[in-house]
């Protein structure tokens, strides 16, 4: 793809990343108007389900236009773990300094949450993530070992039944009233032997993937698939039906692009879209209310996501503003940093009592600036050797 033509991926990019950040922020600046405003619209399930999408769009048509494994998980290494390193690393020092706290981890040591923390599927581990976060890279490492396990095994054109598939089973998983608690296959068997599992299994699976046999490309294709199904549903932090949900979204998102690139028609990816829409709306409606979930806020949030989804690819061949391009440009740094800055925040000043959108309008005005800049100096060069890699791969 020409970067032209990706334009309208990073303005809602940069449009999610800007929602995630104010739902953070709210926390601090904002509390009376996000008490109002959470019951009737889930700002950070809009964003996160925007950027869900996109990645479904993008990130099986970069493996399936390398059209090789090793290349795209060098890819994603340099895209992904430099900046998250960098903002862990800060994180930790500023704790160290007594001027931000990282979350209590309880029983579990340094070792335990450093690794389960690298292999990036810690939300999926049974380890609370340093940032919160964090916990959607899980879900979207999930995504990647599942897009390649499909591409392994040459059904990754299925992306539509994928999606279905996944949506169906969230519906039907409410309505026959399964309900896990969260993580809870590390509940049952315990965090350590499920991180010890799993990590060598995505270890293996990422190696093998990566080989030039087509037999160990194959069995670590599947290895990492079946870790992703098993991890997902039984051992995430969100409701079942949520985590099959946010699978869906993402193969849907490729689904789309399929459509777009004529390896599908347009029909069956609309049609594809109202099943996952209606087994997400229906889903959390059957789930219902709780302290901590307002099924109309949600369902709200994820129409006006998949809409604004739609928007952009309605608008896709037209110019987009250089703005909205440039904020979708460093909108991983937006992601990612914007944690480290509340919690400095939080741990130094504390949270306003009342609403005050002036400090949260200067909040962004001194994110944004510092965003441009681990963008130019860690995201950037990062990404220049990961595509240097790759050319001496192929």
């Amino acid at each position: 793809m020409k970067r032209a033509r990706l334009g309208w991926l990073d303005a809602l990019r940069g449009i999610a990343a800007l929602v995630v950040v104010f739902d953070h922020s709210s926390y601090t600046f904002m509390a009376e108007f996000r008490r109002e405003l959470m019951p009737e619209f889930n700002t950070s399930r809009y964003g996160i389900m925007v950027f869900f999408l996109v990645s479904g769009y993008i990130i099986p048509a970069s493996l399936e236009r390398r059209g090789c494994v090793r290349t795209f998980w060098i890819g994603r290494v340099f895209r992904v773990y430099p900046l998250w390193a960098a903002v862990v690393t800060v994180l930790l020092a500023l704790d160290l300094w007594g001027v931000a706290q990282v979350r209590d981890f309880g029983e579990q040591s340094a070792t335990t949450v450093a690794a389960a923390h690298v292999t990036m599927l810690q939300e999926l581990l049974g380890t609370p993530s340093l940032l919160l976060i964090l916990w959607t890279l899980s879900y979207e490492m999930a995504f990647y070992l599942l897009v390649v396990a499909l591409f392994t095994v040459r059904l990754h054109q299925r992306s539509a039944s994928v999606a279905l598939t996944l949506a169906v089973l969230a519906a039907v998983s409410v309505a026959a009233g399964v309900v896990l608690p969260a993580s809870a296959l590390s509940g049952r068997v315990g965090s350590g032997s499920v991180l010890a599992l799993a990590s060598v299994a995505m270890v293996v699976a990422v190696c093998c993937a990566s080989a030039r046999s087509p037999v160990l490309r194959v069995f670590g294709g599947v290895l990492g698939g079946v870790l992703a199904l098993v991890l997902v549903p039984f051992n995430g932090t969100v409701p079942l039906w949520e985590g099959l949900v946010i699978l869906a979204v993402m193969f849907l998102g490729t689904a789309v692009h399929r459509a777009e690139r004529g390896q599908g028609t347009w029909g069956y990816a609309a049609g594809t879209a109202v099943v996952v829409v209606a087994c997400a709306v229906g889903s959390a409606y059957w789930h219902g209310d709780d302290p901590h979930f307002t099924r109309r806020g949600w369902i709200v949030a994820f129409l006006l996501a998949v809409l604004t989804f739609g928007a952009g690819l309605a608008v896709r061949h037209r110019r987009i503003p250089r703005t909205l391009t440039g904020l979708g440009t460093i909108s991983y740094s937006v992601y990612l940093v914007h944690p480290v800055l509340l919690a400095v925040i939080d741990h130094t000043y504390g949270r306003w009592r009342r609403d005050s959108p002036v400090l949260e309008v200067a909040f962004f005005a001194v994110l944004l600036p510092l965003c441009v800049l681990t963008y130019r100096y860690i995201e950037s060069p990062s990404r220049k050797l990961g595509r240097r890699l790759v050319r001496h791969q192929t």
